[in-house]
């Protein structure tokens, strides 16, 4: 299924002068925490579900965790953590998942650009902190993505997705010119917006 199906192979991560992207793992826990409940507001319109719940706690989100650094290593779907440099600070995070993931199994997808669902690869997800929105490191993450998947990975196709509901993210994604391609419905408050 997917990535494994299709041979890809994930890059070690990522580092630029700003930030270090590096696959997650559950020692990451504590770190990914402080970032998560720091941005609980814009993750609850982002990842329809109510996530993460008020008393969401370290160790849930450390068997959170252990899962996505499972199936990363096993190769269904790839989870980075977006740290400082010196790794004292979780910035955000980036997941990659191929299109054919369970989560889409039941989603009704429109095409609203040129491209076809069956030609994507990958939708790739993104979040930064909250108290690092105003200094314009989101731009910077996408801007960085956008070359390290033009030139370090193996997909054919892939966009970028995020909850209309989003409208900071939105706007950064068209601003910077991509053009939405695909709405998905997951039955979930707010359409899925893939982009690229």
């Amino acid at each position: 299924m997917g990535f494994v199906d299709w041979g890809v192979t994930p890059p070690a991560g990522l580092r630029t002068d700003a930030f270090l992207l590096r696959p997650i793992v559950a020692d990451d826990a504590e770190l990914d925490y402080a970032a998560v409940m720091e941005t609980k507001e814009f993750l609850r319109l982002w990842e329809p579900g109510g996530w993460p719940e008020d008393d969401f706690t370290v160790e849930a989100n450390r068997g959170d965790l252990t899962k996505m650094e499972e199936r990363h290593r096993a190769g269904y779907a790839f989870g980075y953590t977006m740290m400082n440099l010196d790794e004292t600070e979780c910035l955000g995070c980036v997941y990659v998942m191929p299109s054919d993931a369970k989560m889409y199994a039941e989603v009704t997808v429109d095409a609203v650009g040129d491209r076809r669902w069956t030609d994507m690869k990958a939708t790739v997800f993104f979040w930064v902190r909250h108290s690092r929105l105003d200094g314009g490191l989101e731009e910077r993450l996408l801007a960085e993505l956008r070359r390290w998947f033009g030139n370090d990975w193996d997909l054919a196709g892939h966009v970028y997705s995020t909850n209309e509901r989003c409208e900071r993210q939105v706007n950064l994604i068209e601003s910077a010119g991509l053009t939405r391609q695909f709405e998905l419905d997951t039955g979930d408050p707010g359409l899925t917006v893939a982009y690229a």
